[in-house]
C-alpha cells in the first residue's frame, strides 16, 4: 500500500517512526505547507518530498492519503484527496463541524473509498483486553463507567521545549484554539461505543477556566479546557467522561459491573494492564479484593522508540485502513464509526453551559475485535 502523508507537524513523527513496524506500507511522498519544514522532515526521515497537494493527489502511486493537518485543515484536506480518489486516514478529527463530517463519510461512500479517523487505541492491546474480559463476562453485567483524560495545568509546563525526534515543537497556540475535548476525548470515545454499542444522547457541560493560557500569541480561539459529559448507549450502560488541560493527570478508566470492576490506568499506553476487582463480604461488610491482573492479549512488545509521554501505535489505525482497502472489509474504525465519534466530541466541546441533553443522530454497524483478540481472522 503507498501511502503519502499530508502535514509534516508535530504528531508526523510518531507515525512514522511506528509505520516502521508495517513493512507493506509505503511512504511514497510527504509535503507540507511550509516548504521549509517538508525540506526538513523529509531530510531527517530519508523521505521522498512532494512539491504539493496538488501534485500529491495527482500522483497516481498514492493510494492512501494520510492527513496529518492541523484540525482546521482536515476537511479540506480529506475532501480533496477523497475527490481525487483516494482513501483517507485522518488525524482527529474527522471534521470541526459535523455537516463536514458528514460530507466526507457520504463522499467516501458514495466513491468506494475508506475514510478512517484516529485515534486508534480501540485497536490497542489493553483496549482489545477490556473488550475481552466484557464479553467473557468477567465482572458481570456492566453498568457505569467512569473515564478520565484530565493531563494536569499544561500552560504552567514546559511545553515551549517539547520537541519530536526530528525538531518540531509542541503547537500550543494550535492545542489551546481547538480544545482538550476535540484533542483527548476520543482516546475513550473510541472505545465506549465498540464495547457497548452506538451512543444515544450526550448531557455535557463544557467551559474555559483559564482566560490567559501563557501563549507567545494570543489565541484567536480560547476553547473549552474542560468538559464532562454523561452518555447513555444502546446497551443501557451509561459514563461519565471527564476532560480536561487543568485537573490533576488522570487518564484512568473503571468500568463497573453487577459482579465487579475492570480497570486499567491510562489509555496513552497500548500495554496498560487490565485488573479486575472483584466484591466480597465479610459479615456486614462489603469490601473489594485486591486488583488482580487479567492477561493482556497480542503479542508482547518492547516500548516504542520515540520521545513523548504515550505509549501507541500510531500507525496501527493506518494499517487497519489498508488491510480493509487490501482485503475488501469493512474497517474497524471506519467512516460511519468515526463519524459517531465526531459527533459525540462535537456535542461535549459545544455543549456550554446549558447541560441540555443532546439526542445523537449517527449509527454505525457493530465492530469485529481484532482477530487476537477473539475477532473472526481477517
Amino acid at each position: 500500500m503507498n501511502i503519502a502523508l499530508v502535514g509534516c507537524g508535530f504528531v508526523a513523527d510518531y507515525y512514522v517512526s511506528t509505520l516502521a513496524a508495517y513493512p507493506d506500507l509505503k511512504i511514497v511522498g510527504v509535503v507540507d505547507r511550509d516548504a521549509a519544514r517538508a525540506d526538513h522532515f523529509a531530510s531527517f526521515h530519508n523521505l521522498p518530498k512532494l512539491d504539493t497537494l496538488d501534485a500529491l493527489l495527482a500522483d497516481g502511486r498514492v493510494e492512501l492519503v494520510l492527513n496529518l493537518t492541523n484540525p482546521g485543515s482536515h476537511y479540506e484536506v480529506s475532501r480533496a484527496a477523497l475527490l481525487a480518489g483516494k482513501h483517507v486516514y485522518s488525524e482527529k478529527p474527522l471534521a470541526m463541524d459535523m455537516g463536514h463530517a458528514r460530507e466526507l463519510v457520504e463522499l467516501a461512500e458514495a466513491k468506494g473509498l475508506q475514510l478512517a479517523s484516529a485515534p486508534c487505541s480501540l485497536l490497542g492491546e489493553t483496549a482489545q483486553t477490556l473488550w475481552k474480559a466484557l464479553r467473557e463476562r468477567r465482572v458481570g453485567t456492566p453498568r457505569v463507567v467512569y473515564a478520565e483524560m484530565d493531563d494536569g495545568m499544561v500552560h504552567r509546563m514546559a511545553y515551549r521545549s517539547w520537541k519530536s525526534a526530528s525538531g518540531i515543537p509542541w503547537p500550543a497556540k494550535d492545542e489551546f484554539e481547538v480544545g482538550c475535548t476535540f484533542e483527548h476525548a476520543g482516546y475513550y470515545l473510541t472505545w465506549l461505543p465498540a464495547f457497548f454499542g452506538p451512543a444515544t444522547t450526550v448531557t455535557a457541560f463544557s467551559a474555559t477556566t483559564l482566560p490567559d493560557k501563557g501563549t507567545d500569541e494570543p489565541l484567536a480561539v480560547n476553547a473549552p479546557d474542560f468538559s464532562v459529559a454523561c452518555i447513555a448507549f444502546e446497551s443501557g450502560v451509561v459514563a461519565r467522561l471527564t476532560c480536561s488541560i487543568v485537573a490533576p493527570h488522570d487518564h484512568t478508566l473503571r468500568i463497573v459491573g453487577d459482579g465487579g470492576i475492570l480497570s486499567t490506568h491510562d489509555c496513552w499506553f497500548y500495554r496498560s494492564p487490565v485488573k479486575i476487582q472483584r466484591p466480597f463480604r465479610i459479615r456486614r461488610r462489603t469490601l473489594m479484593t485486591p486488583r488482580m491482573r487479567y492477561p493482556l492479549v497480542g503479542e508482547k512488545k518492547g516500548r516504542y522508540k520515540y520521545r513523548g509521554a504515550q505509549q501507541m501505535d500510531f500507525a496501527r489505525g493506518v494499517a487497519e485502513t489498508a488491510a480493509a482497502i487490501a482485503q475488501g472489509r469493512p474497517n474497524r474504525i471506519g467512516a460511519r464509526y468515526s463519524l459517531h465519534v465526531n459527533e459525540m466530541v462535537i456535542a461535549i466541546d459545544r455543549a456550554g453551559a446549558d447541560g441540555a441533553p443532546y439526542k445523537m443522530t449517527t449509527t454505525f454497524d457493530p465492530i469485529a475485535p481484532m482477530p487476537w483478540a477473539g475477532g473472526p481472522a481477517s
